[in-house]
């Protein structure tokens, strides 16, 4: 995989550094193997693309999508495709169901990580780095 953009690197620290509510309110879910056991970080680069949240080790991406996705959802909907097209299966939710239903976004969560393909072995040179 090609190295990551130094500016695309420095926004994802910043977007780490400042999540928003719901965000902030989901990672303290996801942090430290807190759910099914699974290592989930924040603001991780997959390609051209921030996702807000992924399992690397189930190619699961999870993007918590607030009011400014409205504009959107042509941009939202090619980068789903691209990122299934790379292996990876893409969940979204709207901020709302972060705040108002907690439980149940767990729940559809740990149903796709059961679910997600898990990743062949890493191709000759990414096993080193």
């Amino acid at each position: 995989m090609p190295r990551k953009d130094k500016d695309q690197l420095a926004n994802a620290k910043s977007m780490r550094s400042e999540p928003t509510g719901p965000e902030a309110a989901l990672w303290q879910h996801l942090r430290a193997k807190r759910l099914n056991g699974t290592k989930f970080s924040r603001q991780v680069l997959i390609g051209p693309y921030i996702a807000d949240f992924a399992a690397r080790s189930h190619l699961l991406a999870i993007e918590l999508d607030g009011d400014s996705h409205a504009a959107q959802e042509a941009y939202d909907h090619r980068r789903t495709e691209v990122l299934q097209r790379n292996g990876w299966t893409v969940i979204r939710f709207a901020n709302t169901d972060v705040t108002r239903n907690i439980e149940g976004v767990l729940d559809v969560i740990v149903r796709a990580l059961d679910t997600a393909p898990l990743p062949g072995p890493l191709p000759i040179g990414e096993r080193e780095a």
